[in-house]
C-alpha cells in the first residue's frame, strides 16, 4: 500500500480535545493556530487524549503568549519523570500575532479561550479564539435559534419524504 501524498497528510488533523463550551460561553472572534511548548509525558498523554481544556484560558505576559490551567493528565507509564497536571505552557506564535492579541486584550477587554487542541503534521497545535463573554439573554437567544433552525431542517425533510 503506497504512502499517502504530502498534501494528504497535512490536511489530516486529529483532534485531541475540543472545548465545546466556549461557544456556548463566548462569541467567538478571531481564531489563530499556535504551536504548544510540551514535556515528553504530556505529548504522550496528549496523544491519548487525556486533555481538557473547559477551565483553561490564555494570557499574554512579557510579551509571550502562556496556556493557563489546561489539565493534561500525568501519562500513566511516567513514573517519577512525569509532569504536574495544571501548569503554564508556553503558546508558540509570531510576533505580529502577540501583539495583536495583546492589544486587543487591554484595549478592546477581550479573552483568549482555547478551542481545541489538536496534531498536525505529528505536532500538537492549540488553536485560540479571542472571545467576548456572552450574557446570560445572548446564550438564550443562541438556543433559540439553533431550535429554531433545527425544526425548520426537520420540516424540510419532512416535507421531502412525503413527496
Amino acid at each position: 500500500m503506497p504512502a499517502p501524498s504530502k498534501k494528504a497528510r497535512s490536511d489530516a488533523q486529529k483532534i485531541l480535545s475540543d472545548n465545546r463550551q466556549a461557544g456556548h460561553n463566548f462569541f467567538l472572534l478571531d481564531r489563530y493556530e499556535a504551536g504548544i511548548a510540551l514535556t515528553g509525558t504530556e505529548v504522550k498523554a496528549a496523544r491519548a487524549g487525556k486533555v481538557q481544556l473547559r477551565e483553561a484560558w490564555a494570557a499574554v505576559e512579557k510579551d509571550e503568549a502562556w496556556l493557563m490551567n489546561a489539565h493534561i493528565s500525568e501519562y500513566s507509564h511516567g513514573n517519577q519523570f512525569n509532569h504536574p497536571p495544571i501548569r503554564q505552557r508556553k503558546l508558540l506564535l509570531h510576533r505580529r500575532e502577540i501583539d495583536k492579541l495583546h492589544e486587543a486584550i487591554k484595549e478592546k477587554g477581550l479573552s483568549i479561550i482555547p478551542t481545541r487542541l489538536y496534531l498536525k503534521d505529528g505536532r500538537i497545535k492549540c488553536e485560540i479564539a479571542l472571545a467576548k463573554g456572552k450574557k446570560l439573554y445572548d446564550k438564550r437567544e443562541t438556543e433559540r435559534a439553533k431550535s429554531a433552525e433545527a425544526e425548520a431542517r426537520t420540516a424540510v425533510r419532512e416535507s421531502k419524504s412525503r413527496s
